[in-house]
């Protein structure tokens, strides 16, 4: 089984949130980033999240092995 790895950036932070499944990621931003569900499935979705939706701008990506 091949884990699929996120990075998160979030706006003023230079050092990403590395996560190994998007349920994870997701986890992270309901409870230490505090977003709404709403938010938390607009970054999932879009890979970005910017205010009023969020307190910062955030950005998911996903990881590609080369």
């Amino acid at each position: 089984m091949t884990l699929e790895w996120f990075d998160l950036r979030v706006e003023g932070d230079p050092h990403p949130r590395r996560f190994d499944s998007a349920a994870s990621a997701r986890t992270y931003l309901l409870r230490v980033e505090r977003l709404s569900e709403a938010a938390a499935d607009e970054l999932l979705i879009a890979g970005e999240v910017h205010p009023p939706l969020s307190r910062r701008s955030l950005e998911l990506r996903p990881l590609h092995s080369e």
